[in-house]
């Protein structure tokens, strides 16, 4: 009785209440009427009742982590003493690689491109070099690195920068050729400047191009290699200030490696040939050879080749020294791919690569340039890969790479978020997976192993599902912040590939990617996996442990508007829809086996885009098809592409929809319940008197998301708005359409959400029954009532009967999601089937059983006598009571924008709804009250691409493609926030520096040459002078003592405010030396005068001064 009572006040409150100024929403049945305003709290009683915990002390936000291969990259560095990578990008991003779980992503505020990078070795500090010519120091010994100093420089354009090993000085060529030199600790520029003019011979009447190389000798350090780009090269005496050789060489250079003795250095030119220069003779190469280039049979120098853009010259103790070079490939050869040279010895290896190569660096076991380099790997950084080589074996190989930078491997269509999902998922998706590992990797381990990661406290297991533009699907394990591929499946298999060049015209509907995936809906309790295709199918998988080899059974699906077609004013063309008794028998479904063969002329009817392979198909363990359905032409016209899918495995159901109408298809017996127009849908309930319209009339709402593509829209990668879309409003429809063939489907009204539920169908039911909730782009809410067998004894044989229950339910705005709360306000689970493999061997004759979670644990077995249903839309957020159908709450969202993603997530033991707004702006509403709690401004949508792969999952985590090459992972939790520091990898650790090997003390301590080369003296200003103040301008960086808070939570914390501490200290010491150093020399002239005056006076008598 008082659950009764608590009904009825609660169902009925709201209606009899007036809606105060606030600006509350009520509403029942077929017209829910919405009263713009804030939240509406019309009802108190849920508030008393339903405790809400969430409040806005649990949201924040903020990036948690990037995978995958940095965009557009431009630059690389390696530390061979902490052994962690670094690759700059065109759009001033820095990602820092080391073991895996070791990946930390900073980024340039100016956003200018990297040109290069350089780690001061040991140190936990890297220096970038930016196009906009600011040079930045970053410190790496916090988690999250920050810029300590930059360097502006204002009338010359950096080039080229070198770091010697173990020395503070920076040496930075120019555009103008000439090269100036940068305190790393201070950053201040140093008054030494080797000018151009003084570099070249005085003789010279050209300018020699910008410094392309600066490097200092292996042999002594007092003296700088400088190249410049018309092939002129000096040997710079730093102490002297003066040139001690000058070689010219007729050809452009574009890079230069030492010997590691000194006594000699190879070039590398842009004719595809390699110089190698001896100290003691620098009038000419004493060798030149164009490794690529043809020999000429008349005794001629060999034909130039292709630029070589970069060598290195790497000697060995106990073998021929390597030299690896990129480019130099002969001209007569314009579709051979861009590769990698390997010379060892009197071998020639050429690694071709996939992609174009942007730079690469030859691992060596030390990190002194004087001392036998012995290389082991060479990493090369491509356009869209990042691959590393194994010199240590003859052929070669590649290792195996740990970080998930396949991510684009096709480009990434879609993408679904799940947090907390069941533990055994992710050892049985790999365990599936591992098979299909590729063979040949070198057996060495990964020689980018530095930082220090552990797992943090966050255990529960997530996983990420990307869709691509070829149409496979790959699982991620997404767990504790790193991302490992665990499974890939090839959805495009289930189809006959397309011949080339037939004669006749096909049936496709996009001529490129026409497996592209659109949609996917995957049930990780009952592991059923649903994808829709930009063709138009969509394909239901079931996961089996066991291979098969069987038939893919296939239906079409015909689904048309029909009542559109006919343009005109009158509104005798749309009759009402017969009462839901009279619906079944004349529903407009076509099953497989009616095909109606196409005519003999262009017109093409009942024939799908793609063909299903016809014979039976291997189907290795993981995700097998179980039915494939796909919607056909009709009348000539090519069937819309899907805009909504869901899948449900406890009815055994599928249901999609498009801008044409809706179809729900029984996979289990492989029938289609219902194929109909949206119109049709509303049978007698349909809210608006409609009539067919004039496009005309809707032409002006097309433009909704044209301004915020900024790029060419491409089938493969943009979700663009249907040009058969249907709202009212500039909505965003989660749609992607190819055909624009005729314009008078402007009028149509898309199905845009789909939700199976457990529901009360009908005003004052009493008890809850089987239901599918169907949402459009006009923001109507649709329930059917789905009729499923008593036994499940009978599922497999009895048909499943789909009705309109009559409610229809308004919204303002396309519908985006639905949930379901329980009389608690505890989300309710979706029914499911638990997973049983479908082809495991000792089932006998129990395979029909089948056990079904109806009700989430969490909630009471009868549900209670009420429920809150959950809708959100573009615009707006509801909450209605069911039965009675009473809007408890609403809340307008936004007016001048809309929303592009809403899911209801759990977090803290709680439920919320998240939002994501074309604005840029991520909400979170309380359930079921719908009070804000969370509204940040947080990224404004300037590309299609974010847009489509937005996604929120439970305990406060969201993910969206950053760029084409990228995953963005971030939380909207303020714990998650808190913790981040614990979870994140180190990028330093403490490592003793190798010793110099076989040298004395005086090499070890100047680590070059016996000669004592003292820098400080020579560029410090005591001795140099001050630079300019208008060549270049300090900025003093963000990451000294805020770099610290951020990194308080570890021992890197402590070690970085220690080493600030010592570096105030040193910095007072030093200063204190200095005036000790002062007083004493005052005290000394003192003295020595005191002295003088002694003498002078010493012999005079009293009245002689």
């Amino acid at each position: 009785m008082k659950k009764f009572n608590f009904r009825k006040v609660l169902d009925g409150l709201t209606a009899a209440s007036p809606v105060g100024s606030s600006g509350g929403g009520s509403g029942s049945g077929a017209g829910g009427s919405v009263h713009p305003g804030g939240t509406a709290g019309a009802a108190g009683t849920p508030r008393e009742e339903i405790q809400e915990t969430l409040t806005s002390d649990y949201f924040q936000i903020c990036k948690t982590v990037r995978h995958g291969f940095p965009y557009l990259p431009t630059a690389l560095a390696f530390d061979p003493v902490q052994k962690i990578l670094a690759i700059g990008t065109r759009t001033g991003a820095i990602r820092i690689l080391g073991r895996p779980g070791v990946d930390c992503y900073c980024q340039h505020e100016s956003g200018a491109a990297v040109l290069q990078l350089q780690f001061l070795i040991n140190e936990g500090a890297l220096v970038s070099a930016c196009a906009d010519d600011a040079l930045h120091l970053w410190n790496l010994r916090q988690k999250r690195p920050a810029i300590l100093h930059s360097l502006k420089f204002n009338r010359e354009r950096i080039t080229y920068c070198h770091l010697p090993f173990q020395s503070k000085w920076l040496y930075v060529g120019t555009e103008r050729g000439n090269t100036h030199i940068v305190n790393i600790e201070s950053f201040i520029l140093s008054g030494y400047v080797i000018m151009w003019n003084k570099a070249i011979e005085l003789s010279t009447k050209t300018h020699p191009g910008p410094v392309v190389h600066l490097s200092d000798s292996p042999r002594d350090e007092g003296k700088l290699l400088i190249g410049y780009e018309n092939g002129t090269i000096v040997f710079w005496d730093l102490r002297s200030k003066r040139a001690d050789l000058r070689a010219y060489y007729d050809e452009a250079i574009h890079s230069v490696a030492w010997h590691h003795e000194g006594k000699q250095f190879m070039c590398s030119h842009s004719d595809g040939s390699l110089t190698l220069w001896n100290l003691k003779s620098p009038n000419r190469p004493f060798q030149t050879t164009i490794p690529h280039g043809k020999v000429q049979r008349d005794g001629k120098k060999p034909e130039s080749c292709k630029p070589i853009l970069k060598v290195e010259y790497k000697t060995c103790k106990n073998s021929e020294p390597f030299v690896v070079f990129s480019g130099g490939l002969s001209y007569d050869k314009p579709c051979r791919r861009p590769s990698l040279t390997i010379m060892h010895g009197k071998a020639i290896t050429v690694l071709e690569m996939d992609h174009p190569i942007v730079d690469f660096l030859t691992l060596c076991e030390t990190p002194y340039p004087n001392e036998f380099q012995e290389p082991y790997a060479v990493v090369v950084l491509l356009e869209k890969d990042l691959i590393v080589i194994d010199l240590t074996q003859t052929n070669f190989p590649i290792f195996e790479n740990p970080y998930p930078i396949d991510i684009h491997e096709s480009p990434v269509t879609c993408t679904e978020y799940f947090a907390d999902c069941p533990p055994d998922l992710i050892p049985v998706l790999y365990s599936v997976g591992a098979k299909h590992k590729k063979q040949g990797y070198s057996n060495k381990e990964w020689p980018i192993s530095g930082g220090a990661w552990n797992l943090g406290a966050q255990t529960y297991p997530e996983i990420i599902i990307t869709g691509h533009a070829d149409g496979s699907v790959k699982f991620w394990d997404a767990s504790a912040i790193t991302l490992q591929m665990l499974y890939k499946l090839k959805t495009s298999k289930v189809f006959e590939k397309q011949k080339v060049g037939e004669g006749k015209a096909t049936a496709e509907i996009v001529e490129e990617d026409p497996f592209a995936v659109q949609m996917m809906y995957w049930c990780p309790e009952s592991r059923i996996f649903c994808v829709a295709g930009v063709s138009a199918y969509v394909i239901v998988y079931r996961f089996s442990k066991h291979e098969v080899n069987t038939e893919i059974a296939s239906l079409e699906v015909r689904l048309q508007s029909e009542v559109e077609d006919i343009i005109t004013p009158e509104p005798e063309t749309n009759p009402p829809f017969p009462d839901a008794s009279s619906q079944l028998p004349s529903l407009k479904s076509l099953s497989g086996s009616t095909n109606t063969v196409a005519c003999e002329g262009t017109m093409k009817d009942s024939i799908p885009c793609l063909s299903v392979k016809a014979r039976p198909v291997r189907m290795p363990p993981g995700y097998q098809a179980d039915l494939v359905i796909q919607l056909v032409w009709v009348d000539g016209e090519p069937p819309q592409q899907i805009t909504s899918l869901a899948v449900n495995s406890a009815y055994g159901l599928v249901a999609f929809g498009n801008c044409n109408g809706l179809a729900v298809v029984d996979f289990m017996q492989k029938t289609v319940l219902l194929s109909m127009g949206t119109l049709d849908l509303y049978g007698s309930s349909d809210p608006y008197q409609r009539q067919p319209r004039s496009p005309r009339k809707s032409r002006q709402f097309a433009a909704g998301l044209t301004e915020l593509s900024d790029s060419p829209v491409s089938l493969e990668l943009e979700r663009c708005k249907s040009p058969t879309s249907e709202n009212r409003e500039n909505s965003f429809s989660r749609s992607r359409s190819s055909s624009v063939s005729s314009i008078d489907r402007d009028s149509k009204e898309a199905i845009t959400a789909l939700f199976f539920m457990e529901s009360f169908a009908r005003k004052n039911d009493s008890a809850v029954s089987s239901c599918l909730w169907v949402g459009t782009g006009l923001g109507m809410v649709i329930i059917l009532s789905l009729n499923l067998p008593a036994s499940d004894d009978l599922r497999h044989s009895e048909p499943v009967m789909v009705s309109p229950s009559g409610t229809v339910l308004t919204l303002k705005g396309a519908v985006l999601t639905f949930a379901c709360l329980d009389c608690m306000g505890t989300l309710t689970h979706q029914p499911y089937e638990v997973w049983r493999d479908p082809h495991s061997a000792d089932d006998g004759d129990k395979t029909r059983k089948r056990k079904l979670v109806m009700h989430s644990p969490s909630s009471s077995q009868d549900m209670g006598d009420h429920q809150f249903a959950v809708i959100c839309s573009e615009k707006q957020a509801k909450v209605f009571s069911l039965p009675s159908q009473t809007c408890l709450y609403v809340h307008n969202i936004t007016e001048t924008s809309f929303l592009l993603r809403a899911d209801v997530v759990t977090l803290c033991n709680s439920v919320c709804l998240a939002c994501f707004c074309a604005n840029g702006h991520i909400m979170t509403l309380s359930l079921p009250s719908l009070r804000p709690l969370l509204d940040m401004n947080y990224l404004p949508v300037t590309d299609m691409r974010i847009a489509r792969t937005f996604c929120f999952t439970n305990e406060g985590q969201a993910l969206y493609l950053s760029s084409p090459t990228e995953i963005q992972r971030l939380t909207y939790s303020q714990e998650m926030c808190d913790n981040l520091q614990d979870m994140l990898g180190d990028l330093f650790t403490p490592v003793e520096t190798p010793e110099a090997q076989n040298r004395g003390f005086l090499k070890g301590l100047f680590g070059g040459s016996g000669q004592a080369f003292d820098r400080e003296e020579l560029f410090g200003e005591a001795t140099a002078g001050k630079a300019s103040r208008s060549l270049a301008q300090h900025i003093p960086g963000s990451g000294g003592i805020e770099g610290v808070r951020g990194a308080a939570g570890g021992v890197i914390g402590d070690l970085t405010r220690a080493r600030i501490a010592l570096d105030e200290r040193g910095q007072k010491l030093g200063e204190l030396d200095e005036r000790t150093a002062s007083m004493m020399a005052s005290a000394e002239a003192f003295s020595k005068h005191a002295h003088e005056v002694m003498l002078k006076y010493k012999d005079k008598k009293w009245y002689q001064f």
